[in-house]
Parts: structure tokens; sequence; C-alpha cells
């Protein structure tokens, strides 16, 4: 839950760059769904880690055995983090907010499928963990995250081929 929600915030960040880099509307409308989405799920994340008495946030040694991916630096605010699986890189996000318009638009969907996969990946692990989402509430919210990110996939690859598509014409 702790990695996931940091995840999520990564995911709300790069939609927070929509407005101003891209006019694209059908991205302005993605984006605006996935910043709703993955704002909910990071308050019940943290409502279900509260009522455990658990932090909502990792510390550097506890995310070290977790990470799947690359292990380099986080972005912004999590300097000494490693990476959750699927989070683009510094150099990923930092290219994403010098980019606008076409540009802009193939990094966004680009790095939010990565982004995506990442999660289904934390999801996969989960249920490949014994014992772990055997809790009805955390099966739910990972069967949800799971199938809410797969829809999320296959618009943004429709986006992409569809933009490749005009790029011919």
């Amino acid at each position: 839950m702790q990695g996931m929600i940091m995840h999520h915030a990564q995911a709300v960040e790069m939609t927070a760059l929509i407005s101003s880099h891209t006019r694209n509307k059908d991205l302005q409308a993605l984006g605006a769904r996935i910043n709703a989405s993955q704002t909910d799920e990071i308050k019940f994340m943290k409502r279900w880690l509260s009522a455990r008495g658990e932090s909502t946030s990792m510390q550097a040694g506890e995310m070290a055995g977790m990470s799947h991916g690359d292990m380099s630096v986080a972005h912004g605010a999590h300097q000494s983090m490693p990476l959750m699986p699927g989070m683009l890189t510094p150099q990923q996000m930092d290219a994403l907010g010098k980019a606008r318009g076409a540009e802009f638009d193939k990094l966004f969907l680009t790095g939010m499928i990565q982004h995506h996969n990442g999660a289904l990946t934390m999801v996969k692990d989960l249920f490949d963990t014994a014992g772990a989402g055997q809790d009805g509430e955390i099966f739910g919210f990972a069967t949800d995250v799971d199938t809410g990110q797969r829809a999320e996939i296959k618009i943004m690859q429709e986006m992409l081929e569809k933009k490749s598509e005009e790029g011919k014409t």
C-alpha cells in the first residue's frame, strides 16, 4: 500500500502537466479520469493504512527489497527512494515536463502506459505472495486497480495508434 501510494502520486504529478502542455481534448479528458481515480485510490490506501496504525509513506530502507524495476532515484519529493515498477525515471519526468503539444502527448501516453504496467506488476506480485491479498478490502481494491489500469492502457494504446495514423497522412 505504501509503495502504491508513492506510485499513484507520480501519476497525479504527470496528469497535472496536461493542462499547460497540450490542447488535446481527448488527452485532457483521459488525464482528468486518471487523476480522479488515482487521487481517490490514494485516499483509500491512506485510510486503510491509518486504520491499521501504519505509516502512509515508506522509508528508503523498506523499499529496497520491494522494487523489481529500475533502482535509480525517484523524481521530486522522493529523492532517496528507489522506483517502484513502471515509475518514470527523473530523466523521463524532466523530458515530459519540457515537452509540449504532440511531443508531450506521445511522451505522456507512452509514460503512463509504462506506469500502469508497473501497477499491474505490483498487483500480480501481491497476488503471487502466499497469504497476501486475502483481506476482502485489499482483494477488491487490487482487483479494481488491475481492471482500471488495463482499461486505461487499452485507451492509451488506441490514442497512440490514432496519433501514429494521423502522422502518416
